[in-house]
Protein backbone atom coordinates (compact mmCIF):
# COMPACT_ATOMS: atom_id res chain seq x y z
CA UNK A 1 0.00 0.00 0.00
CA UNK A 2 1.53 3.63 -1.21
CA UNK A 3 2.21 5.48 2.00
CA UNK A 4 -0.05 8.73 2.62
CA UNK A 5 1.15 11.93 3.21
CA UNK A 6 -0.38 14.40 5.11
CA UNK A 7 -0.04 18.01 4.31
CA UNK A 8 -0.46 20.74 7.32
CA UNK A 9 -2.32 23.59 5.28
CA UNK A 10 -1.85 26.09 8.17
CA UNK A 11 2.31 25.65 7.69
CA UNK A 12 4.29 28.69 6.84
CA UNK A 13 1.96 31.21 4.69
CA UNK A 14 -0.87 28.56 4.80
CA UNK A 15 -2.09 29.57 1.42
CA UNK A 16 -3.95 27.63 -1.54
CA UNK A 17 -0.14 26.90 -3.41
CA UNK A 18 -0.08 24.01 -0.39
CA UNK A 19 -2.67 22.35 -2.21
CA UNK A 20 -2.25 22.95 -5.64
CA UNK A 21 1.68 21.49 -4.95
CA UNK A 22 0.36 19.02 -3.25
CA UNK A 23 -2.14 17.99 -5.69
CA UNK A 24 0.55 17.92 -8.95
CA UNK A 25 3.03 15.78 -6.50
CA UNK A 26 -0.09 13.28 -5.96
CA UNK A 27 -0.70 12.90 -9.91
CA UNK A 28 3.04 12.38 -10.33
CA UNK A 29 4.34 10.29 -7.87
CA UNK A 30 1.22 8.21 -7.53
CA UNK A 31 1.13 9.03 -3.74
CA UNK A 32 -2.50 9.65 -2.00
CA UNK A 33 -2.18 12.83 0.68
CA UNK A 34 -4.50 14.09 3.54
CA UNK A 35 -4.60 17.91 3.91
CA UNK A 36 -6.47 19.85 7.00
CA UNK A 37 -5.92 23.22 8.03
CA UNK A 38 -6.31 24.49 4.22
CA UNK A 39 -5.91 28.30 3.77
CA UNK A 40 -5.76 28.49 7.80
CA UNK A 41 -3.79 31.37 6.99
CA UNK A 42 -6.14 33.31 4.94
CA UNK A 43 -8.83 35.18 5.83
CA UNK A 44 -11.39 33.33 3.86
CA UNK A 45 -10.29 29.53 4.93
CA UNK A 46 -11.20 26.29 3.62
CA UNK A 47 -11.38 25.53 0.01
CA UNK A 48 -12.63 28.37 -2.17
CA UNK A 49 -14.11 28.14 -5.95
CA UNK A 50 -10.78 28.18 -7.36
CA UNK A 51 -9.53 25.68 -4.93
CA UNK A 52 -11.84 23.19 -6.06
CA UNK A 53 -11.25 23.60 -9.57
CA UNK A 54 -7.69 22.35 -9.07
CA UNK A 55 -9.54 19.62 -7.35
CA UNK A 56 -12.18 18.97 -9.65
CA UNK A 57 -9.28 18.99 -12.67
CA UNK A 58 -7.13 17.09 -10.56
CA UNK A 59 -9.99 14.60 -10.05
CA UNK A 60 -10.10 13.87 -13.62
CA UNK A 61 -6.86 13.35 -14.73
CA UNK A 62 -5.68 11.05 -11.92
CA UNK A 63 -9.25 9.02 -11.46
CA UNK A 64 -8.88 10.22 -7.63
CA UNK A 65 -11.29 9.29 -5.05
CA UNK A 66 -11.50 12.47 -3.08
CA UNK A 67 -13.51 13.22 0.25
CA UNK A 68 -13.90 17.02 1.51
CA UNK A 69 -13.90 18.57 -2.04
CA UNK A 70 -16.60 21.48 -0.95
CA UNK A 71 -17.31 24.74 -0.49
CA UNK A 72 -15.09 25.99 2.81
CA UNK A 73 -13.96 22.65 3.58
CA UNK A 74 -10.35 22.63 5.83
CA UNK A 75 -9.91 19.52 4.65
CA UNK A 76 -9.03 16.82 1.88
CA UNK A 77 -8.30 13.93 0.80
CA UNK A 78 -6.75 12.92 -2.71
CA UNK A 79 -5.93 9.07 -3.88
CA UNK A 80 -5.00 8.92 -7.66
CA UNK A 81 -5.59 5.44 -9.58
CA UNK A 82 -2.66 7.25 -11.96
CA UNK A 83 -1.99 10.11 -14.49
CA UNK A 84 -3.74 10.26 -17.64
CA UNK A 85 -3.18 12.75 -20.33
CA UNK A 86 -6.13 13.59 -22.39
CA UNK A 87 -8.39 17.20 -23.43
CA UNK A 88 -9.74 18.77 -20.36
CA UNK A 89 -12.08 21.36 -20.02
CA UNK A 90 -12.99 23.54 -16.60
CA UNK A 91 -14.72 26.62 -15.58
CA UNK A 92 -13.85 27.96 -12.15
CA UNK A 93 -17.10 30.49 -12.31
CA UNK A 94 -15.36 33.28 -11.01
CA UNK A 95 -12.91 35.22 -11.30
CA UNK A 96 -10.48 32.79 -9.77
CA UNK A 97 -6.90 32.76 -11.71
CA UNK A 98 -6.68 30.40 -14.52
CA UNK A 99 -2.91 30.53 -14.38
CA UNK A 100 -3.32 28.74 -10.97
CA UNK A 101 -5.40 25.86 -11.60
CA UNK A 102 -3.05 25.61 -14.76
CA UNK A 103 -0.20 25.16 -12.50
CA UNK A 104 -1.84 22.68 -10.37
CA UNK A 105 -2.11 19.59 -12.87
CA UNK A 106 0.38 20.82 -15.46
CA UNK A 107 3.66 20.16 -14.16
CA UNK A 108 2.36 16.48 -13.88
CA UNK A 109 1.22 16.51 -17.07
CA UNK A 110 4.35 17.52 -18.26
CA UNK A 111 5.84 14.14 -17.36
CA UNK A 112 2.74 12.20 -18.41
CA UNK A 113 3.03 9.40 -21.04
CA UNK A 114 1.01 11.37 -23.62
CA UNK A 115 0.16 14.93 -25.16
CA UNK A 116 -2.39 17.11 -23.46
CA UNK A 117 -4.63 19.71 -23.17
CA UNK A 118 -6.40 22.50 -21.20
CA UNK A 119 -9.25 24.82 -21.33
CA UNK A 120 -9.57 26.66 -18.66
CA UNK A 121 -12.39 29.33 -17.78
CA UNK A 122 -12.08 32.07 -15.08
CA UNK A 123 -9.56 34.71 -14.43
CA UNK A 124 -6.73 35.60 -16.36
CA UNK A 125 -5.64 38.59 -14.97
CA UNK A 126 -6.21 38.64 -11.12
CA UNK A 127 -4.47 40.00 -8.04
CA UNK A 128 -2.23 37.54 -6.36
CA UNK A 129 -1.77 35.09 -9.57
CA UNK A 130 0.41 35.18 -12.28
CA UNK A 131 -1.16 36.89 -15.10
CA UNK A 132 -1.59 34.92 -18.53
CA UNK A 133 1.76 36.66 -19.73
CA UNK A 134 3.55 35.42 -16.97
CA UNK A 135 2.92 31.61 -17.98
CA UNK A 136 3.21 32.76 -21.56
CA UNK A 137 6.54 34.43 -21.43
CA UNK A 138 8.75 33.72 -18.37
CA UNK A 139 7.78 30.51 -17.24
CA UNK A 140 7.12 28.35 -20.19
CA UNK A 141 10.18 29.02 -21.91
CA UNK A 142 12.11 27.33 -19.93
CA UNK A 143 10.02 24.38 -19.53
CA UNK A 144 10.78 24.08 -23.03
CA UNK A 145 14.24 23.99 -21.94
CA UNK A 146 13.83 21.14 -19.78
CA UNK A 147 12.81 19.61 -22.77
CA UNK A 148 8.80 20.31 -22.73
CA UNK A 149 6.47 21.56 -25.36
CA UNK A 150 4.08 23.29 -23.75
CA UNK A 151 2.15 26.31 -25.59
CA UNK A 152 -1.03 28.81 -24.06
CA UNK A 153 -3.28 31.06 -25.66
CA UNK A 154 -5.07 33.75 -24.10
CA UNK A 155 -8.90 33.25 -26.09
CA UNK A 156 -10.54 36.11 -23.90
CA UNK A 157 -9.36 37.84 -21.00
CA UNK A 158 -11.16 37.63 -17.67
CA UNK A 159 -11.02 40.29 -14.85
CA UNK A 160 -11.99 40.61 -11.13
CA UNK A 161 -15.37 39.79 -10.60
CA UNK A 162 -16.55 38.87 -13.51
CA UNK A 163 -14.19 36.13 -14.75
CA UNK A 164 -14.94 35.07 -17.82
CA UNK A 165 -11.81 34.41 -19.21
CA UNK A 166 -10.58 31.63 -20.87
CA UNK A 167 -6.80 30.30 -21.27
CA UNK A 168 -6.38 27.02 -23.62
CA UNK A 169 -2.82 25.18 -22.65
CA UNK A 170 -0.91 22.57 -24.98
CA UNK A 171 1.48 20.32 -23.46
CA UNK A 172 3.65 17.76 -25.26
CA UNK A 173 5.46 15.95 -22.16
CA UNK A 174 9.54 15.46 -22.34
CA UNK A 175 10.71 12.31 -24.02
CA UNK A 176 13.59 12.86 -22.13
CA UNK A 177 13.41 15.70 -19.45
CA UNK A 178 17.01 18.02 -19.43
CA UNK A 179 18.47 19.69 -16.02
CA UNK A 180 18.15 23.34 -16.11
CA UNK A 181 21.01 25.53 -15.17
CA UNK A 182 19.94 29.47 -14.74
CA UNK A 183 22.44 31.60 -12.75
CA UNK A 184 23.08 34.06 -15.19
CA UNK A 185 20.55 36.66 -17.41
CA UNK A 186 22.92 36.86 -20.39
CA UNK A 187 22.67 40.21 -22.34
CA UNK A 188 19.67 42.16 -22.38
CA UNK A 189 17.76 41.82 -25.42
CA UNK A 190 14.03 43.85 -25.41
CA UNK A 191 11.79 46.24 -22.92
CA UNK A 192 7.74 45.81 -23.60
CA UNK A 193 5.04 47.48 -21.53
CA UNK A 194 1.83 46.49 -22.55
CA UNK A 195 -1.23 48.15 -20.92
CA UNK A 196 -4.24 45.71 -21.17
CA UNK A 197 -7.84 47.30 -21.46
CA UNK A 198 -11.09 45.54 -21.75
CA UNK A 199 -14.17 47.54 -21.81
CA UNK A 200 -12.45 50.51 -20.81
CA UNK A 201 -10.95 54.03 -21.73
CA UNK A 202 -7.84 53.73 -24.03
CA UNK A 203 -6.43 56.66 -21.80
CA UNK A 204 -6.23 54.57 -18.68
CA UNK A 205 -3.38 52.53 -20.87
CA UNK A 206 -2.13 55.61 -22.20
CA UNK A 207 -1.41 57.42 -18.36
CA UNK A 208 0.00 53.94 -17.26
CA UNK A 209 2.47 53.98 -20.22
CA UNK A 210 3.55 57.56 -19.86
CA UNK A 211 4.42 56.46 -16.26
CA UNK A 212 6.26 53.79 -17.31
CA UNK A 213 8.24 55.76 -19.83
CA UNK A 214 9.06 58.33 -17.10
CA UNK A 215 10.23 56.08 -14.18
CA UNK A 216 12.07 53.87 -16.40
CA UNK A 217 13.17 54.91 -19.46
CA UNK A 218 11.84 53.20 -21.80
CA UNK A 219 11.41 54.72 -25.70
CA UNK A 220 7.65 54.73 -26.85
CA UNK A 221 8.21 52.12 -29.61
CA UNK A 222 8.60 49.90 -26.57
CA UNK A 223 5.12 51.02 -24.98
CA UNK A 224 1.64 49.55 -26.12
CA UNK A 225 -2.15 49.82 -25.51
CA UNK A 226 -3.78 46.55 -26.24
CA UNK A 227 -7.74 47.24 -26.38
CA UNK A 228 -9.87 44.56 -26.08
CA UNK A 229 -13.34 43.79 -26.04
CA UNK A 230 -14.42 40.44 -25.76
CA UNK A 231 -13.92 40.16 -22.19
CA UNK A 232 -17.34 39.51 -19.81
CA UNK A 233 -16.40 42.62 -17.88
CA UNK A 234 -14.16 45.61 -17.44
CA UNK A 235 -10.68 45.26 -16.40
CA UNK A 236 -7.13 46.12 -16.97
CA UNK A 237 -3.73 44.62 -16.12
CA UNK A 238 -0.06 46.41 -16.70
CA UNK A 239 2.39 44.17 -17.92
CA UNK A 240 5.98 44.53 -18.41
CA UNK A 241 8.00 42.11 -19.72
CA UNK A 242 12.37 42.32 -19.65
CA UNK A 243 13.78 39.97 -21.73
CA UNK A 244 17.55 38.80 -21.44
CA UNK A 245 19.47 36.14 -23.18
CA UNK A 246 19.14 33.16 -20.55
CA UNK A 247 15.63 34.35 -19.12
CA UNK A 248 12.80 36.66 -18.98
CA UNK A 249 10.82 38.04 -16.48
CA UNK A 250 7.25 39.30 -16.20
CA UNK A 251 5.55 41.78 -13.97
CA UNK A 252 2.50 42.65 -13.56
CA UNK A 253 -0.37 45.07 -11.69
CA UNK A 254 -3.99 45.24 -12.28
CA UNK A 255 -6.59 48.06 -12.25
CA UNK A 256 -8.82 48.51 -9.32
CA UNK A 257 -12.10 50.72 -9.06
CA UNK A 258 -11.05 54.11 -7.47
CA UNK A 259 -7.42 53.37 -7.96
CA UNK A 260 -5.43 55.85 -10.19
CA UNK A 261 -3.79 54.47 -13.66
CA UNK A 262 -0.61 56.73 -12.25
CA UNK A 263 -0.56 54.49 -8.64
CA UNK A 264 -1.29 51.15 -10.69
CA UNK A 265 1.76 51.99 -12.93
CA UNK A 266 3.59 53.50 -10.11
CA UNK A 267 3.79 49.57 -8.51
CA UNK A 268 4.44 47.89 -11.15
CA UNK A 269 7.55 49.69 -12.09
CA UNK A 270 9.04 49.69 -8.94
CA UNK A 271 9.13 45.63 -8.72
CA UNK A 272 10.68 45.85 -12.19
CA UNK A 273 13.08 47.85 -11.20
CA UNK A 274 14.00 46.57 -8.48
CA UNK A 275 14.77 43.47 -9.94
CA UNK A 276 16.62 45.00 -12.75
CA UNK A 277 19.01 46.46 -10.33
CA UNK A 278 19.39 43.05 -8.93
CA UNK A 279 22.27 40.65 -10.67
CA UNK A 280 19.91 37.41 -10.22
CA UNK A 281 17.94 36.31 -13.31
CA UNK A 282 15.33 34.45 -11.30
CA UNK A 283 13.09 36.55 -9.44
CA UNK A 284 10.78 36.04 -6.41
CA UNK A 285 7.81 34.33 -8.44
CA UNK A 286 9.50 32.77 -10.62
CA UNK A 287 11.71 31.57 -8.32
CA UNK A 288 8.73 29.64 -6.29
CA UNK A 289 7.02 28.21 -9.93
CA UNK A 290 10.06 26.18 -10.71
CA UNK A 291 10.75 24.05 -8.20
CA UNK A 292 8.31 21.52 -8.71
CA UNK A 293 8.55 21.24 -12.40
CA UNK A 294 12.75 21.00 -11.87
CA UNK A 295 11.99 18.18 -8.96
CA UNK A 296 9.44 16.45 -10.96
CA UNK A 297 12.12 16.74 -14.18
CA UNK A 298 15.82 16.56 -14.47
CA UNK A 299 16.50 18.56 -11.97
CA UNK A 300 18.64 21.47 -12.11
CA UNK A 301 20.01 25.10 -10.30
CA UNK A 302 18.90 28.44 -10.38
CA UNK A 303 20.25 32.00 -8.53
CA UNK A 304 17.43 34.18 -7.13
CA UNK A 305 17.06 36.35 -4.39
CA UNK A 306 16.78 34.89 -0.67
CA UNK A 307 13.52 32.71 -0.64
CA UNK A 308 10.33 34.48 0.06
CA UNK A 309 8.26 32.35 3.04
CA UNK A 310 6.19 31.20 0.17
CA UNK A 311 8.85 29.68 -1.66
CA UNK A 312 10.28 28.13 2.03
CA UNK A 313 6.33 27.00 2.23
CA UNK A 314 6.67 24.85 -1.43
CA UNK A 315 10.46 23.52 -0.58
CA UNK A 316 8.38 21.82 2.90
CA UNK A 317 5.55 20.17 0.33
CA UNK A 318 8.00 19.18 -1.93
CA UNK A 319 10.23 17.67 0.25
CA UNK A 320 6.87 15.66 1.92
CA UNK A 321 6.62 13.51 -1.15
CA UNK A 322 9.82 13.06 -2.76
CA UNK A 323 12.18 13.37 0.03
CA UNK A 324 15.10 15.59 0.66
CA UNK A 325 15.55 17.14 -3.17
CA UNK A 326 15.85 21.06 -2.66
CA UNK A 327 19.34 22.58 -1.19
CA UNK A 328 19.30 26.29 -0.99
CA UNK A 329 23.19 27.77 -0.80
CA UNK A 330 24.14 31.49 0.00
CA UNK A 331 26.02 32.82 -2.57
CA UNK A 332 26.35 35.98 -2.07
CA UNK A 333 24.24 38.85 0.20
CA UNK A 334 20.44 38.30 -0.44
CA UNK A 335 21.45 35.78 -3.08
CA UNK A 336 21.37 32.41 -3.41
CA UNK A 337 21.79 29.17 -5.55
CA UNK A 338 18.46 26.75 -5.18
CA UNK A 339 19.62 23.38 -6.20
CA UNK A 340 17.15 21.08 -7.00
CA UNK A 341 17.21 17.10 -7.27
CA UNK A 342 15.72 15.74 -10.23
CA UNK A 343 14.48 12.46 -10.96
CA UNK A 344 15.77 10.66 -13.96
CA UNK A 345 13.65 11.38 -17.20
CA UNK A 346 10.82 12.20 -14.64
CA UNK A 347 10.15 8.40 -14.18
CA UNK A 348 7.35 7.95 -10.89
CA UNK A 349 9.40 6.95 -7.85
Amino acid sequence: MTDWVTIDGSRGEGGGQILRSALALSLATGRPFRAENIRAGRKKPGLLRQHLTCVRLATQIGYACVEGAELGSPTLTFEPQGCAPGTYHVQVGTAGSTSLVTQAVLPALMFAEGPSELIIEGGTHARQAPPFEFLRDAWMPLMERMGVKVEAELERPGFFPKGGGRLHVRVEPAQEPQPLELLERGAHRSFRATALVARLPRHIGERELAVVGKRLGWQTKDLVVEEREDSAGPGNALVLRVAHEHVTEVFAAFGAVGVPAERVARRVCNAARDWMRSDVPVGAHLADQLMLPLALGAGGVYRTSALTQHSQTNVAVIEQFLGPTIDVQAVADEAVAVHVKGRPYGAAS
